[in-house]
């Protein structure tokens, strides 16, 4: 009986020495695991405190996490939302990180592929610590001018990887192209009237004959007035271009054609042309600027009047319904080489040289029409045959719903 009580009670202590180094073990688990997360358990502290400052501690790490989780989906996102696409790689060159931009080049085929072997080349010549910088031109179609960059990306002298950005430049360098174009065509469109201006003012100090003197004065007033027109279409086509659509109110189709009529009807009649109407609903109406609109039409007319012959009949008509409104002029005079159809819309463009010169054109009404279109949501066509005429259509939606219609006065 007293071997069983012994045997009971070293089998107790051993139980309770197990239990001792048991806890002490977890204890020790939980300071080194407290101890990893950041913290610093005072020595006095139960199992209990411990458990309580790991979970906390924990908490914390996971509240982290979910922090840097969401700052790189910002990142991500921020990178997609990128107009420029952006290749990102470690110190070994390895791509870790592209936007979507970026994607249609570093997974190109074809054309794109010179894209993305100029990326990879320029990318291990920044993981080398050289910066680079290229022009790549696409051909296409359509063809594309892109402008590529590559920089080493350095933490004081530690190497952390390289960055390369792409630009498509293209239509920035089509625009200044445009603007290095306008600048000399305005030049040289200006230089001629100018330059005949003061040739003709100094014939006239000298001049005594007052017959000569009155054909030069009249010369001077012509090239003057070629001066002005041309400043005033320059002025026009800038506010149409930087304004777009700045007083929009419902107006009848039969209003616009009637005024943009009156304003021409003098010059035709001087060129022996006639303007004829054809009759269209009177409730026809858009919403659009009067004063644009009037400007298209105008210029529309006073195109046709320029390129018909004395005698030529010019029409004018225009139909629709409660979406769009079709407004065409119609001339019968040299027509349009089937070459320029493409260029006519273009600032100073003119099919016929010698002919702008007589008349005083300066290049730029159709410029205008196009602009007046484009602003109102709309579009301009045109269709000829030398010999025979040109139709310009006029397409522009009416803006108006279809009880609105039967409002406009």
């Amino acid at each position: 009986m007293e071997l069983i009580l012994i045997a009971i009670v070293a089998l107790a202590a051993v139980l309770a020495f197990a239990c001792v180094l048991a806890r002490t073990r977890v204890k020790n688990r939980l300071i080194s695991l407290a101890a990893a997360l950041g913290e610093e358990p005072p020595g006095s502290a139960s199992v209990s405190d411990l458990l309580s400052l790991v979970e906390r501690s924990a908490e914390r790490v996971r509240r982290h996490d979910s922090e840097v989780e969401r700052q790189q989906q910002r990142f991500a996102l921020a990178l997609s939302a990128m107009t420029q696409g952006a290749v990102l790689c470690d110190e070994f060159g390895s791509t870790v990180m592209h936007n979507a931009f970026a994607r249609t080049f570093t997974e190109a085929r074809h054309g794109n592929a010179i894209v993305r072997a100029a990326i990879d080349d320029m990318l291990g010549r920044a993981c080398n610590g050289e910066h680079d910088q290229r022009e790549i031109e696409l051909f296409g179609p359509p063809p594309r001018l892109l402008f590529v960059t590559a920089q080493p990306l350095l933490d004081g002298d530690e190497h952390l990887g390289a960055l390369a950005t792409v630009d498509d430049i293209t239509d920035q360098q089509r625009i200044e192209s445009i603007r290095r174009d306008f600048v000399a065509n305005i030049s040289h469109e200006l230089r001629t009237p100018i330059g005949a201006v003061a040739l003709l003012a100094e014939t006239l100090v000298d001049e005594v004959d007052p017959l000569v003197v009155r054909r030069l004065s009249i010369r001077l007033r012509d090239e003057s007035f070629r001066v002005s027109h041309m400043i005033d279409d320059l002025l026009a086509l800038s506010q149409i271009e930087g304004d777009g659509v700045t007083e929009s109110e419902r107006i009848r189709v039969a209003h616009l054609v009637g005024e943009a009529v009156d304003r021409i009807r003098p010059a035709a009649e001087q060129a022996g042309v006639s303007i004829k109407v054809a009759d269209f609903s009177e409730g026809l109406a858009l919403r659009g600027d009067r004063r644009q609109l009037v400007s298209a039409l105008f210029n529309l007319l006073e195109n046709a009047v320029k390129y018909s012959d004395a005698g030529s009949i010019i029409e004018i008509r225009a139909a629709g319904d409660d979406d769009e409104v079709s407004m065409v002029v119609q001339d019968h005079g040299i027509g349009i080489p089937a070459k320029d159809l493409d260029r006519i819309f273009e600032r100073f463009y003119r099919v016929d040289q010698a002919r702008s010169r007589e008349t005083g054109g300066t290049g730029l009404g159709l410029s205008i029409v196009r602009h007046v279109a484009r602003n109102h949501g709309g579009s301009i066509t045109v269709s000829s045959r030398e010999g025979e005429g040109s139709t310009f259509m006029l397409m522009l939606p009416t803006g108006l719903e279809a009880p609105a219609r039967a409002e406009v006065k």
